[in-house]
């Protein structure tokens, strides 16, 4: 059981792609400062800020999160939370 648990966890992986200086990166950052997630600072990372681009119409507008994969450009709390819980809804979020 704690073995789907963990493979549920790496299907809803939250991965946040922020800048410094970014309010909005900050708040949401430290909304989700309890639930596992990885954070790419997109000024040293040319891949991520890449990525950004490609799913924010060429812009690197942040923060962009991915959850399970899927892209969101500037998404609110509740969109990555409803997000996670579509990933895994037997989980809860």
């Amino acid at each position: 059981m704690a073995e789907d648990q963990d493979q549920d966890q790496d299907h809803a992986e939250v991965v946040v792609y922020w800048r410094p200086g970014c309010p909005y990166c900050m708040k949401l950052r430290l909304r989700l400062a309890k639930r596992r997630r990885t954070e790419v600072n997109i000024w040293r990372d040319p891949e991520a800020a890449a990525f950004v681009r490609s799913v924010a119409d060429g812009n690197e507008t942040v923060p962009t999160v991915t959850v399970g994969g899927k892209a969101m450009v500037n998404p609110s709390m509740r969109q990555v939370q409803e997000a996670v819980r579509a990933q895994t809804p037997q989980a809860g979020a």
